[in-house]
Protein backbone atom coordinates (compact mmCIF):
# COMPACT_ATOMS: atom_id res chain seq x y z
CA UNK A 1 0.00 0.00 0.00
CA UNK A 2 1.11 3.53 -0.82
CA UNK A 3 0.61 4.64 2.68
CA UNK A 4 2.28 1.98 4.30
CA UNK A 5 4.95 2.70 1.73
CA UNK A 6 4.96 6.49 2.92
CA UNK A 7 5.35 5.84 7.07
CA UNK A 8 8.10 3.01 6.29
CA UNK A 9 9.82 6.22 4.44
CA UNK A 10 9.29 7.80 7.30
CA UNK A 11 11.01 5.48 9.31
CA UNK A 12 13.98 5.14 7.62
CA UNK A 13 14.68 8.82 7.12
CA UNK A 14 14.83 9.41 10.86
CA UNK A 15 17.42 6.77 11.00
CA UNK A 16 19.33 7.95 8.48
CA UNK A 17 19.41 11.57 10.53
CA UNK A 18 20.06 9.95 13.91
CA UNK A 19 23.12 8.21 12.07
CA UNK A 20 23.91 11.38 10.97
CA UNK A 21 23.91 13.19 13.35
CA UNK A 22 25.46 10.36 15.30
CA UNK A 23 28.63 10.19 13.47
CA UNK A 24 29.93 13.99 13.94
CA UNK A 25 30.43 14.82 10.56
CA UNK A 26 27.77 17.16 10.85
CA UNK A 27 27.74 20.54 12.49
CA UNK A 28 26.72 24.06 12.42
CA UNK A 29 23.52 25.14 10.69
CA UNK A 30 23.22 21.41 9.19
CA UNK A 31 23.03 19.88 12.52
CA UNK A 32 20.47 22.63 13.99
CA UNK A 33 18.75 21.38 10.83
CA UNK A 34 18.48 18.19 11.05
CA UNK A 35 17.58 18.38 14.85
CA UNK A 36 14.94 20.13 14.02
CA UNK A 37 13.73 17.20 11.29
CA UNK A 38 14.45 14.73 13.55
CA UNK A 39 12.49 16.29 16.68
CA UNK A 40 9.28 16.20 14.29
CA UNK A 41 9.75 12.91 12.81
CA UNK A 42 10.30 11.44 16.42
CA UNK A 43 6.50 13.24 16.96
CA UNK A 44 5.26 10.74 14.14
CA UNK A 45 7.16 7.67 14.69
CA UNK A 46 5.29 5.75 17.85
CA UNK A 47 1.98 6.54 16.17
CA UNK A 48 3.69 4.51 12.89
CA UNK A 49 4.60 1.46 15.53
CA UNK A 50 1.33 1.44 16.68
CA UNK A 51 -0.24 1.41 13.20
CA UNK A 52 2.09 -1.39 11.89
CA UNK A 53 1.46 -3.31 15.44
CA UNK A 54 -2.23 -2.78 14.94
CA UNK A 55 -2.33 -3.85 11.19
CA UNK A 56 -0.01 -7.05 12.23
CA UNK A 57 -2.48 -7.83 14.65
CA UNK A 58 -5.42 -7.90 12.51
CA UNK A 59 -3.54 -10.33 9.40
CA UNK A 60 -2.50 -12.03 12.78
CA UNK A 61 -5.66 -12.58 14.34
CA UNK A 62 -7.60 -13.01 10.94
CA UNK A 63 -5.14 -16.04 10.33
CA UNK A 64 -6.21 -17.65 13.44
CA UNK A 65 -9.92 -17.70 12.86
CA UNK A 66 -9.07 -20.29 10.62
CA UNK A 67 -8.34 -22.65 13.61
CA UNK A 68 -11.43 -23.96 15.99
CA UNK A 69 -9.40 -23.90 18.55
CA UNK A 70 -8.58 -20.37 18.91
CA UNK A 71 -11.46 -18.50 16.35
CA UNK A 72 -13.29 -17.41 19.37
CA UNK A 73 -10.40 -15.12 20.64
CA UNK A 74 -9.21 -14.79 17.23
CA UNK A 75 -12.93 -12.81 16.61
CA UNK A 76 -12.43 -10.86 20.05
CA UNK A 77 -8.98 -9.22 19.02
CA UNK A 78 -10.17 -8.79 15.62
CA UNK A 79 -13.15 -6.83 16.73
CA UNK A 80 -11.05 -4.62 19.45
CA UNK A 81 -8.42 -4.10 16.86
CA UNK A 82 -10.49 -3.21 13.94
CA UNK A 83 -12.23 -0.50 16.31
CA UNK A 84 -8.84 0.47 17.14
CA UNK A 85 -7.78 1.31 13.94
CA UNK A 86 -9.95 4.49 12.79
CA UNK A 87 -8.63 6.05 15.70
CA UNK A 88 -5.01 5.64 15.04
CA UNK A 89 -5.77 6.21 11.29
CA UNK A 90 -7.10 9.56 11.98
CA UNK A 91 -4.44 10.53 14.74
CA UNK A 92 -1.53 9.54 11.84
CA UNK A 93 -3.31 11.53 9.35
CA UNK A 94 -3.37 14.66 11.40
CA UNK A 95 0.75 14.26 12.17
CA UNK A 96 1.28 13.82 9.07
CA UNK A 97 0.00 17.03 7.76
CA UNK A 98 1.78 19.84 6.39
CA UNK A 99 3.38 21.61 9.47
CA UNK A 100 3.77 25.42 8.92
CA UNK A 101 7.27 25.88 9.94
CA UNK A 102 6.96 28.87 11.91
CA UNK A 103 4.85 26.91 14.58
CA UNK A 104 8.31 26.25 16.63
CA UNK A 105 9.09 30.08 16.95
CA UNK A 106 9.11 32.08 19.50
CA UNK A 107 6.14 35.46 18.97
CA UNK A 108 5.90 38.79 18.58
CA UNK A 109 2.57 40.02 19.76
CA UNK A 110 1.00 43.11 19.18
CA UNK A 111 -1.94 44.18 21.19
CA UNK A 112 -4.23 47.60 20.23
CA UNK A 113 -6.57 49.81 21.86
CA UNK A 114 -9.76 50.28 19.97
CA UNK A 115 -12.90 51.84 19.88
CA UNK A 116 -13.78 52.63 23.83
CA UNK A 117 -11.48 55.35 25.13
CA UNK A 118 -10.24 54.18 28.23
CA UNK A 119 -12.09 51.22 28.60
CA UNK A 120 -10.51 49.88 25.44
CA UNK A 121 -7.12 50.60 26.58
CA UNK A 122 -7.83 48.57 30.13
CA UNK A 123 -8.97 45.95 28.11
CA UNK A 124 -5.90 45.97 26.16
CA UNK A 125 -4.18 45.52 29.41
CA UNK A 126 -6.68 42.49 30.30
CA UNK A 127 -5.47 40.95 27.19
CA UNK A 128 -1.39 41.45 27.64
CA UNK A 129 -2.18 39.64 31.38
CA UNK A 130 -4.20 36.97 29.98
CA UNK A 131 -0.98 36.16 27.59
CA UNK A 132 1.73 36.82 30.04
CA UNK A 133 0.08 34.13 32.83
CA UNK A 134 -0.37 32.02 30.17
CA UNK A 135 3.34 32.48 28.96
CA UNK A 136 4.77 32.03 32.09
CA UNK A 137 2.46 28.86 32.90
CA UNK A 138 4.04 27.23 30.08
CA UNK A 139 7.67 27.99 30.60
CA UNK A 140 8.17 30.69 28.22
CA UNK A 141 9.61 34.09 28.75
CA UNK A 142 8.05 37.39 28.52
CA UNK A 143 9.90 40.70 27.42
CA UNK A 144 7.77 44.06 26.64
CA UNK A 145 9.32 45.61 23.70
CA UNK A 146 7.59 48.98 23.36
CA UNK A 147 4.74 50.16 25.58
CA UNK A 148 1.92 53.67 25.74
CA UNK A 149 0.46 52.73 28.97
CA UNK A 150 -2.33 54.82 30.27
CA UNK A 151 -2.64 56.77 33.55
CA UNK A 152 -5.38 53.40 34.91
CA UNK A 153 -3.17 50.89 33.92
CA UNK A 154 -4.29 50.64 30.41
CA UNK A 155 -2.20 50.39 27.05
CA UNK A 156 -3.01 52.04 23.80
CA UNK A 157 -0.08 49.90 22.50
CA UNK A 158 1.84 47.13 24.16
CA UNK A 159 4.59 45.12 22.22
CA UNK A 160 5.89 41.95 23.59
CA UNK A 161 7.85 38.89 23.00
CA UNK A 162 7.37 35.37 23.89
CA UNK A 163 9.93 33.36 24.49
CA UNK A 164 9.67 30.14 24.36
CA UNK A 165 9.97 26.72 21.58
CA UNK A 166 6.20 26.53 20.11
CA UNK A 167 4.81 29.48 21.45
CA UNK A 168 4.05 30.71 17.63
CA UNK A 169 1.89 27.38 16.97
CA UNK A 170 -0.22 28.09 20.22
CA UNK A 171 -0.78 31.45 19.90
CA UNK A 172 -1.11 32.16 16.34
CA UNK A 173 -5.16 32.05 15.95
CA UNK A 174 -5.57 34.63 18.24
CA UNK A 175 -4.45 37.32 16.14
CA UNK A 176 -7.65 39.41 15.10
CA UNK A 177 -10.33 42.07 17.16
CA UNK A 178 -11.39 40.61 20.44
CA UNK A 179 -14.35 42.47 22.12
CA UNK A 180 -15.35 43.11 25.35
CA UNK A 181 -19.14 43.60 27.08
CA UNK A 182 -18.90 45.11 30.77
CA UNK A 183 -19.77 48.02 32.94
CA UNK A 184 -16.51 50.04 32.77
CA UNK A 185 -14.88 51.00 35.97
CA UNK A 186 -15.60 54.88 34.73
CA UNK A 187 -19.32 54.47 33.98
CA UNK A 188 -21.04 56.11 37.05
CA UNK A 189 -24.72 54.74 36.06
CA UNK A 190 -23.70 51.05 35.47
CA UNK A 191 -24.53 50.54 32.01
CA UNK A 192 -22.68 47.80 29.82
CA UNK A 193 -20.51 49.21 27.06
CA UNK A 194 -19.39 47.68 24.48
CA UNK A 195 -15.38 48.24 23.48
CA UNK A 196 -12.41 46.36 21.54
CA UNK A 197 -8.90 45.83 21.20
CA UNK A 198 -6.80 44.39 18.23
CA UNK A 199 -3.86 41.48 18.58
CA UNK A 200 -1.54 40.49 16.28
CA UNK A 201 0.60 37.77 16.72
CA UNK A 202 3.90 37.20 14.68
CA UNK A 203 6.48 34.45 14.31
CA UNK A 204 9.78 35.96 15.66
CA UNK A 205 12.27 35.76 12.55
CA UNK A 206 15.88 34.72 12.30
CA UNK A 207 18.39 37.07 9.93
CA UNK A 208 18.49 33.77 7.75
CA UNK A 209 14.94 34.49 7.57
CA UNK A 210 14.76 38.04 6.72
CA UNK A 211 17.97 40.28 5.18
CA UNK A 212 17.57 43.72 6.02
CA UNK A 213 20.01 45.93 3.61
CA UNK A 214 21.40 49.02 5.59
CA UNK A 215 20.72 51.06 2.60
CA UNK A 216 16.39 50.24 2.96
CA UNK A 217 16.28 51.61 6.67
CA UNK A 218 17.00 54.52 8.26
CA UNK A 219 17.49 54.50 12.62
CA UNK A 220 16.46 57.77 14.45
CA UNK A 221 17.70 58.43 18.06
CA UNK A 222 14.97 60.56 20.39
CA UNK A 223 14.93 61.29 24.05
CA UNK A 224 12.28 58.59 25.44
CA UNK A 225 8.62 59.91 26.99
CA UNK A 226 5.60 58.51 28.06
CA UNK A 227 4.87 56.49 31.22
CA UNK A 228 6.38 53.77 29.57
CA UNK A 229 7.93 50.94 31.02
CA UNK A 230 10.09 50.59 34.27
CA UNK A 231 13.78 51.30 32.20
CA UNK A 232 12.40 54.27 30.41
CA UNK A 233 14.57 57.51 30.93
CA UNK A 234 14.71 60.45 29.80
CA UNK A 235 18.20 59.72 27.93
CA UNK A 236 18.47 59.57 24.43
CA UNK A 237 18.03 56.16 23.76
CA UNK A 238 14.92 55.08 22.05
CA UNK A 239 15.31 54.10 18.64
CA UNK A 240 12.84 54.37 15.83
CA UNK A 241 13.29 52.44 12.38
CA UNK A 242 11.99 53.04 8.73
CA UNK A 243 12.03 50.64 6.52
CA UNK A 244 11.64 52.02 3.33
CA UNK A 245 10.84 49.06 0.60
CA UNK A 246 7.73 48.10 2.73
CA UNK A 247 7.17 51.71 4.57
CA UNK A 248 7.19 50.19 8.22
CA UNK A 249 8.09 51.84 11.16
CA UNK A 250 8.95 50.33 14.55
CA UNK A 251 10.27 51.89 17.83
CA UNK A 252 11.39 51.04 21.03
CA UNK A 253 12.40 52.77 23.73
CA UNK A 254 11.82 50.51 26.73
CA UNK A 255 15.56 49.26 27.45
CA UNK A 256 18.30 50.60 29.18
CA UNK A 257 20.34 51.36 26.57
CA UNK A 258 20.18 52.76 22.72
CA UNK A 259 21.90 49.21 21.55
CA UNK A 260 19.54 47.34 23.29
CA UNK A 261 16.23 49.04 22.10
CA UNK A 262 18.17 48.73 18.50
CA UNK A 263 18.01 44.82 19.37
CA UNK A 264 14.55 44.79 20.15
CA UNK A 265 13.07 47.65 17.12
CA UNK A 266 15.45 45.02 14.54
CA UNK A 267 13.34 41.81 15.93
CA UNK A 268 10.22 43.82 15.83
CA UNK A 269 10.73 44.69 12.16
CA UNK A 270 12.16 41.45 11.17
CA UNK A 271 8.92 39.80 12.62
CA UNK A 272 6.97 42.01 10.52
CA UNK A 273 8.65 41.72 7.40
CA UNK A 274 8.46 38.00 7.96
CA UNK A 275 4.95 38.06 8.60
CA UNK A 276 4.64 39.83 5.09
CA UNK A 277 6.83 37.41 3.12
CA UNK A 278 5.10 34.51 4.05
CA UNK A 279 1.60 36.06 3.06
CA UNK A 280 2.77 37.12 -0.16
CA UNK A 281 4.30 33.31 -0.25
CA UNK A 282 1.17 31.68 0.43
CA UNK A 283 -1.22 33.85 -2.03
CA UNK A 284 1.64 33.57 -4.86
CA UNK A 285 1.53 29.52 -4.37
CA UNK A 286 -2.55 29.83 -3.96
CA UNK A 287 -2.23 28.47 -0.70
CA UNK A 288 -3.75 31.04 1.25
CA UNK A 289 -7.20 29.87 2.48
CA UNK A 290 -9.91 31.40 4.65
CA UNK A 291 -11.01 28.77 7.23
CA UNK A 292 -13.05 28.47 9.66
CA UNK A 293 -10.75 29.72 12.15
CA UNK A 294 -10.08 32.67 10.62
CA UNK A 295 -7.10 34.14 7.97
CA UNK A 296 -5.35 35.79 10.59
CA UNK A 297 -6.44 39.50 9.56
CA UNK A 298 -6.12 41.32 12.79
CA UNK A 299 -9.51 43.39 11.74
CA UNK A 300 -11.89 40.11 12.00
CA UNK A 301 -13.79 39.99 15.04
CA UNK A 302 -12.91 36.54 16.55
CA UNK A 303 -14.05 36.30 20.02
CA UNK A 304 -15.80 38.12 22.72
CA UNK A 305 -15.52 38.57 26.52
CA UNK A 306 -19.04 38.76 28.01
CA UNK A 307 -18.26 40.14 32.04
CA UNK A 308 -22.40 40.21 33.16
CA UNK A 309 -23.16 36.53 32.01
CA UNK A 310 -19.32 35.36 32.73
CA UNK A 311 -18.72 33.90 28.84
CA UNK A 312 -16.06 33.88 26.12
CA UNK A 313 -17.19 33.18 22.78
CA UNK A 314 -15.13 31.97 19.90
CA UNK A 315 -17.24 33.34 16.91
CA UNK A 316 -15.16 31.25 13.83
CA UNK A 317 -15.39 28.01 15.73
CA UNK A 318 -18.83 28.85 17.49
CA UNK A 319 -17.49 27.82 20.88
CA UNK A 320 -18.88 29.38 23.89
CA UNK A 321 -16.88 28.88 27.67
CA UNK A 322 -18.77 30.23 30.83
CA UNK A 323 -15.01 30.27 32.14
CA UNK A 324 -14.34 33.99 31.56
CA UNK A 325 -12.29 34.86 34.96
CA UNK A 326 -9.87 31.38 34.01
CA UNK A 327 -9.38 32.43 30.81
CA UNK A 328 -8.31 36.28 31.49
CA UNK A 329 -6.52 34.58 33.94
CA UNK A 330 -4.45 32.35 31.13
CA UNK A 331 -5.70 29.05 32.84
CA UNK A 332 -6.63 26.07 31.13
CA UNK A 333 -9.73 27.79 29.87
CA UNK A 334 -7.51 29.31 27.41
CA UNK A 335 -5.70 25.98 26.54
CA UNK A 336 -9.05 24.08 25.92
CA UNK A 337 -10.26 27.18 23.59
CA UNK A 338 -6.71 27.45 21.95
CA UNK A 339 -7.03 23.73 21.95
CA UNK A 340 -10.09 23.50 20.22
CA UNK A 341 -9.20 26.35 17.42
CA UNK A 342 -6.24 24.12 16.78
CA UNK A 343 -8.55 20.67 16.38
CA UNK A 344 -10.77 22.76 14.18
CA UNK A 345 -8.06 23.80 11.79
CA UNK A 346 -7.10 20.19 11.57
CA UNK A 347 -10.30 19.09 10.66
CA UNK A 348 -10.33 21.63 8.00
CA UNK A 349 -6.88 20.62 6.44
CA UNK A 350 -7.87 17.07 6.91
CA UNK A 351 -11.32 17.74 4.97
CA UNK A 352 -9.41 19.88 1.87
CA UNK A 353 -7.05 16.76 1.20
CA UNK A 354 -7.48 15.05 -2.21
Amino acid sequence: MIIEQKLRDIQTRASEIEHQMNSGTVGGDELSKLSKEYSRLSEILPLIDEYFQTTRGISDATEMQNDPELHAIAQEQLNELNHALPEIERRLQIALLPRDDADDNSVIMEIRAGVGGEESALFAGDLYNQYKSYALRHGWRVEVIEENATSLRGYKEIVFKIDGAGAYGRMKFESGIHRVQRVPETEASGRIHTSAASVAVMPEAKEIDVVIDDKDIRIDVYRSSGAGGQHVNKTDSAIRITHFPSGIVVTCQNERSQLQNKIAAMSVLRAKLYEKQRLEQQNASNASRKTMVGSGDRSEKIRTYNFPEQRVTDHRIKLTLYKLDDILAGGDALDEMIDALIAADQLEQLANLD
